[in-house]
């Protein structure tokens, strides 16, 4: 069955992943980037949720480049489990925000999908078509070599 056979393109799959999640990081991250200390305060202040309720110019702002920064590096796999962390906690805070709004886990639901798929980005890596791969390859991993 040709649905057995695409496990040999688990690389491509990944790629694509990437593009696709970075694309839509870049796409969201740009105007919140783009907002100024304005914006960067209002994202800043859902941080207040979890206690943070200081500096929140610098809060809103790092969120804005885990989100920008982070959906460039997730296309160029540069830096990708760096990234997925600190996207990690970006949903995380996200998921928190539209709960404490009394949204519930409909209104969560997106920030959470997005907080297992950088998760899962942490321990799978972002494939062999990365400049991660390219610049710091794997030490020690095991390689799986597949028969055509």
């Amino acid at each position: 069955m040709i649905l057995n056979s695409l496990g040999r393109y688990r690389n491509i799959g990944l790629l694509i992943l990437r593009l696709g999640i970075g694309a839509m990081f870049v796409y969201h991250g740009a105007p919140k980037m783009l907002g100024g200390p304005a914006k960067w305060e209002g994202l800043g202040r859902a941080a207040g949720i979890f206690g943070i309720d200081f500096a929140p110019v610098f809060w809103g702002f790092m969120a804005a480049v885990s989100e920008f920064a982070g959906g460039f590096a997730l296309i160029l796999g540069l830096f990708s489990r760096e990234f997925s962390a600190l996207l990690v906690i970006t949903m995380i805070v996200a998921a928190g925000f539209h709960l404490n709004r009394g949204e519930g886990l409909f209104g969560a639901s997106h920030a959470v999908e997005l907080g297992i798929v950088f998760f899962s980005f942490i321990f799978i890596g972002p494939g062999k078509y990365s400049l991660d791969e390219r610049l710091r390859p794997s030490r020690g991993a095991v390689r799986v070599v597949q028969e055509d």
